[in-house]
């Protein structure tokens, strides 16, 4: 049984699709400030950093070596973590182990990712060359395939999936630091934006962001010091699964490496409810059709009732759980940052402090992180250390 630790700050930059006005390390730095002066903390105060990043999507290799000095790893222990997606999340995890394993006191977690100084994504082929890549290229091929299995083996239908990127879009107008603000946005103009891959619509996808997020961990002792109301981590899992796509049956349905993550979280605080015992969560959906999947893989409905709960407004700012106040991934998703996005964005919620996104009275958040179509991180954040 690791020690008790706690998030007591979080930092984010404004994401956009381009910050011209800054190099990578700058836009580390910005992040690792806000969350220090959330903190009340100064640099010299943190005993270890961790960094996340999709390693290669800036077109370049080692971008630690470059960006720890902006996260104030000089002379410090440092440690990088890339897992795809799950970056940001998998970061968190090391972040929290590293304060519950007892070695240090106070840790600080960093994840980023500048999209527009290179568009690695977009030709990035995650899949096996021999089997799979002629008939899924990169991400957008994976999911399309992916999704029309999903619809044919759920019946979720195109106006479900419409409705979860006009939920997203318009809940990112409450957060000042999220990319695609669209308050007017309609499921018709979604249904009506370009096909990337059948039957994935542009306005279904998430974007490409510059962005950097920082969020700093704490022991049991120096969080009850240091905030009045700390993020507790009841529950920090992760589980992997082998990427060959003929070897599952449907991805998105079955997603084993969510469920099975969930299911131990769950076990771990003794979850089982999930849709009456959460108050927020904070999920990682890298489109709509996925959103709706998770619902189902985390358990907040029956398989192929996904799409009940967006319809009856349940995943809404004032529907029974509120899914992705902040606006998901779906509309911010500097990569490498994203996950860490989600447990800040949970943090904050605990803490009281989402301002226009804030759920009220909020005890348990949920947290998620996906990446490379087979890795799933999943946290449990509480009010209460036990």
């Amino acid at each position: 049984m690791g020690k008790r630790a706690a998030i007591i700050g979080t930092g984010q930059t404004n994401h956009c699709s381009s910050r011209e006005d800054v190099n990578e390390m700058e836009l580390v730095y910005e992040a690792a400030t806000a969350a220090l002066k959330d903190a009340e903390m100064t640099i010299k105060d943190i005993d270890a950093v961790v960094l996340a990043n999709m390693e290669l999507f800036e077109g370049r290799a080692l971008p630690d070596m470059w960006c720890g000095e902006g996260a104030g790893a000089f002379m410090k222990h440092a440690f990088k973590i890339s897992t795809g997606g799950t970056s940001g999340t998998s970061g968190a995890i090391s972040g929290y182990y590293h304060v519950a394993s007892g070695l240090f006191d106070r840790v600080m977690v960093v994840g980023f990712e500048k999209h527009s100084e290179g568009d690695a994504s977009g030709g990035m082929a995650l899949t096996d060359p021999f089997w799979d890549r002629h008939i899924a290229a990169a991400a957008i091929g994976n999911f399309a395939l992916s999704v029309s299995a999903y619809m044919a083996d759920r019946g979720v239908t195109e106006e479900q999936s419409a409705k979860v990127a006009v939920k997203a879009r318009r809940n990112a107008c409450n957060n000042p630091h999220a990319h695609l603000q669209m308050p007017d946005l309609t499921v018709k103009e979604v249904l009506e934006s370009p096909i990337l891959a059948y039957p994935v619509h542009r306005l279904e996808m998430c974007p490409q962001s510059d962005g950097a997020c920082a969020i700093i961990f704490a022991s049991e002792e120096i969080a009850k010091k240091r905030c009045p109301r700390p993020a507790w981590v009841r529950a920090a899992v992760t589980r992997h699964d082998h990427i060959y796509l003929g070897e599952v049956k449907n991805r998105l349905s079955t997603m084993r490496s969510l469920r099975e993550a969930a299911k131990a979280a769950y076990e771990i605080v003794g979850i089982k409810e999930p849709l009456k015992e959460f108050d927020v969560a904070e999920i990682y959906d890298p489109l709509t059709y996925a959103e709706i999947a998770w619902y189902e893989a985390l358990g907040f409905c029956k398989d192929g009732e996904g799409g009940m709960l967006i319809d009856g407004g349940v995943t809404q700012m004032d529907g029974e759980l509120p899914v992705n106040p902040s606006g998901g991934v779906i509309s911010t998703n500097p990569v490498g940052a994203s996950g860490t996005i989600r447990v800040a964005e949970g943090a904050l919620q605990i803490h009281g402090r989402g301002g226009k996104r804030q759920v009220p009275d909020v005890n348990l958040a949920l947290v998620t992180g996906y990446g490379v179509y087979c890795w799933s991180d999943v946290l449990i954040l509480s009010s209460k250390p036990y």
